[in-house]
């Protein structure tokens, strides 16, 4: 009896497997249409969301200020150094 259900497996796995093959083929014109009126696939990049022109607007913004940032650390470093050289002179 076990051979039964051996063999009856192997043949319903044959069948899905054309039945889904079957199917793939009757579908690629259908897809092929739906790709054309949808312009699906054509290399082209789908234009930015809100979230990602925020997202973009944010890390630039960020980079702004970090680059202010370390100038005015640069700036805070150059007085502090004349200002001591400063002290050291008049002592």
């Amino acid at each position: 009896m076990s051979k039964h259900f051996e063999d009856a497996r192997y043949y319903l796995s044959r069948a899905a497997e054309h039945a889904k093959a079957g199917v793939k083929e009757e579908l690629e014109p259908l897809e092929a249409r739906v790709k054309a009126l949808v312009g699906g696939d054509d290399g082209e990049e789908p234009e930015p969301t809100r979230l990602d022109r925020i997202q973009a607007d944010l890390k630039a913004i960020e980079e702004r200020a970090e680059g202010e940032a370390r100038e005015a650390v640069a700036s805070a470093r150059a007085r502090v150094k004349e200002y001591r050289g400063h002290d050291a002179a008049e002592e």
